[in-house]
Order: structure tokens, then C-alpha cells, then sequence
């Protein structure tokens, strides 16, 4: 079962890190595909991912040159550390973009997890953070579309925009929390043809103050002789009761911001009533977006935001248990996170199981014709 080289040609530009012949042993190409492989199948360390070249080798021949077998942990680690995390993010994005062509009307989410188990404390003040990646999602291809490496959740600010340069986003909305909500931000995904739904919290100053106070004072005269739209939800699950009502005013009750913030249209008040085992809770969230005052329509995109939460940060967690990872020499740990991404989202693309993303990855392990199911979608197996 050959692999095919279309794969591999996504990932051409990736410059081998090793300097001479001596440590070329292991065909670069090699090495990715049995680390895909690999994390597929459940591996979390290269220690695992050795073993798992070890016992599938035979299988492996079949479409892999692999001149001088399988590759020592210790040679896969130190090819990973070495890596260019941005070349590897750019070839990410290169393989994506042939598997989905992003259309108008996507929502896309962009958030941002810190890998907690990545740090290096050191023993001679040369320890590092925590590596921090902010991703874009796709709600309805359900994959993640790129990400980028920071170092700290506050560099979000300026990883985003790197991001952003990354994406077609035309006819999209991305949503972002309040970490985001900058006028160069909303101004950068306006010019690139995309709409934007943005988080407002008290970080935000002078806007925060200015949303909140208009939404009480219309609250306080029941939106009387003003323009507004309102849509509600109820979901009903587990015991526990949440409604969302959504409300919606066109700029023109805040037309100081019309020039700071570059196509701003709406201003959205959502307030969540959560009803469990008798009690209730109330809160209020506030939002700026460049689509029209509509209230369906943007408390559509504030819901599905929560997409990049639940199908992508808490797949990382459960499924590939992102947290507990001690990779973290050099580049490796940001590497590895673009390895379980480009997993995840082969894993995502398989529907013919319906079973949770754990058990794909142990089905992958068991079963060589599932594995290759799995393949088809994305490193087109023939």
C-alpha cells in the first residue's frame, strides 16, 4: 500500500535541520510519516514512537524506503527540536489548504492553549515557558486551518495577526475572546475580506464602559423608541437548564467608534440563565461585530466560538492528553503540537466509527485497514 508523494510535497520546503550525511541515515520524509503514523495510533513520546516503527516495520516497508530502519527516539527528538517550528507551521497550512477550500459563511474561531507540561524550569536560570499556540478552527470542516507558536498567552496580540496572514478568510466571520479585541486586529481581518465577532471585557477600557453603560441604560428604559433586534435559545441537557437571549443595537448608539474600529456595524449584549439543581445564575457578555444587526445571525457565530473549546482544546486534552506531555527540548514541543494537529484532523475527517477520538487512536493501533481509512483523506493513500 504506497504512500503517495503528494503528502510529502506539501512539506518540501521543510529545511533538514541535520548538518551532514553522517546523521542522515533516516530519510527526512520517513521520519514524518512514521511520527504521523505514530501519534495517530496513540503515541505521546518518541520513545513510543520508535516502538511503534519497531513492531510495524514490515507494514511500514510496504510504502516507506526506510534504507536503515527505524529511527533511535533519540534521533527522531533531536530532528524535532531542531525543526523550524515556522516552516513546519507553514507546510501545515500548504496540506490543509489542498485538503478544504474555506467558503464564505465558515466561522472561524481563533483561541489560543498553553501546552502546561511544555516548560523547562532549568537549573542555571536558562529554563523556558510553557509554549503557548493559538489556532484557527474551522466550525464547518471541523479542522484546525493553522496555528502559531508563542512563547506566552500575552503575545496572543501579536500571534494572531500572524495567523491571520496565514488564512483566506474571505465571506468568513472569525470570532475571537477579548484577548483579541484590538482595533488593528478587527482593522487586518476587515482589509482581508472577513467579518469579525469580537469579545468585550474590562481590559477594553473605554469600550467595555461605553457597550455595558448603553446596554443598561436601554435595559433601564426597556429598549423604549430604540432600534434593536433579540433572538433567544434553550438548551436543555444533563439537568441543567441555559437560555441565551440575544441582543442586538446598530452603531448609531455609539457612533464615536465608527472610525476606530474599522466596519464595526453591531454592538450584542448575550445574557446566560443557567438553571441547576434549583439554582440559577445570570451573566451578561458583551460583543462588537462588523456584521449587520442582525441577532440571529451573530448570536450563531457567539455560540459556535466555543467550537475551538469543545472540538479542538478539549480533544487535545482528553484524547491526546496534551497536558501531560514532557517533550519540550528545543523546538520539539511546539513541533509536536503540529503533529497532533495534523492527527487530529485526519481523525476528524474519518466518520465511518462512531466512537470518540481515544478510542480511533487505539482503533488505528489495532488494526492496520482501519489506519489506512484514516490515511486516505489526507496522505492519500492509494
Amino acid at each position: 500500500m504506497p504512500i503517495s508523494k503528494n503528502f510529502l510535497t506539501h512539506f518540501a520546503s521543510l529545511k533538514d535541520p541535520r548538518k551532514n550525511n553522517h546523521n542522515k541515515h533516516h530519510k527526512l520524509g520517513d521520519i514524518l510519516i512514521l511520527t504521523i503514523l505514530a501519534v495517530i495510533c496513540g503515541a505521546d513520546s518518541w520513545v513510543e514512537i520508535e516502538e511503534f516503527g519497531k513492531d510495524k516495520i514490515e507494514w511500514l516497508k510496504t510504502f516507506l524506503e526506510l534504507p536503515h530502519g527505524i529511527a533511535s527516539h533519540d534521533t527522531i527528538g533531536d530532528l524535532f527540536a531542531r525543526l523550524s517550528i515556522r516552516e513546519f507551521e507553514s507546510c501545515f497550512l500548504s496540506w490543509i489548504n489542498s485538503l478544504i477550500k474555506i467558503s464564505g459563511g465558515d466561522i472561524i474561531p481563533i483561541d489560543g492553549k498553553t501546552a502546561r507540561r511544555s516548560h523547562n524550569k532549568g537549573k542555571k536560570g536558562d529554563g523556558k515557558s510553557a509554549i503557548h499556540v493559538v489556532s484557527a478552527w474551522s466550525i464547518r470542516n471541523q479542522m484546525v486551518l493553522g496555528q502559531y507558536k508563542t512563547e506566552e498567552k500575552s503575545n496572543e496580540i501579536t500571534a494572531i495577526p500572524e495567523l491571520l496572514k496565514m488564512l483566506d478568510i474571505v465571506g468568513c466571520t472569525v470570532t475571537i475572546d477579548a484577548m483579541g479585541t484590538q482595533k488593528k486586529i478587527a482593522e487586518q481581518i476587515h482589509n482581508q475580506g472577513g467579518d469579525y465577532v469580537l469579545a468585550v471585557k474590562e481590559n477594553q477600557g473605554k469600550l467595555y464602559e461605553r457597550v455595558t453603560s448603553l446596554f443598561d441604560r436601554a435595559e433601564e428604559i426597556k429598549f423604549a423608541s430604540m432600534w434593536y433586534k433579540e433572538n433567544e435559545t434553550t438548551d436543555k441537557k444533563h439537568g441543567r437548564i441555559e437560555s441565551r437571549r440575544y441582543t442586538v443595537l446598530p452603531l448609531m448608539y455609539l457612533p464615536q467608534f465608527k472610525l476606530k474600529w474599522k466596519g464595526l456595524q453591531s454592538i450584542a449584549m448575550v445574557e446566560s440563565k443557567r438553571e441547576v439543581s434549583g439554582k440559577i445564575s445570570i451573566e451578561k457578555r458583551y460583543y462588537i461585530s462588523s456584521l449587520k444587526p442582525d441577532a440571529k445571525m451573530i448570536g450563531s457565530a457567539i455560540r459556535q466560538h466555543w467550537g475551538v473549546e469543545n472540538q479542538l482544546h478539549w480533544c487535545l486534552d482528553i484524547a491526546f492528553r496534551e497536558d501531560d506531555c514532557r517533550v519540550r527540548k528545543g523546538n520539539a514541543a511546539g513541533n509536536f503540537s503540529i503533529l497532533r494537529h495534523i492527527a487530529l484532523n485526519l481523525l476528524k475527517q474519518e466518520k465511518t466509527a462512531k466512537v470518540g477520538l481515544k478510542i480511533k487512536r487505539s482503533k488505528a493501533g489495532w488494526n492496520h485497514r482501519y489506519l489506512a481509512k484514516i490515511l486516505e483523506g489526507g496522505l492519500n493513500f492509494a
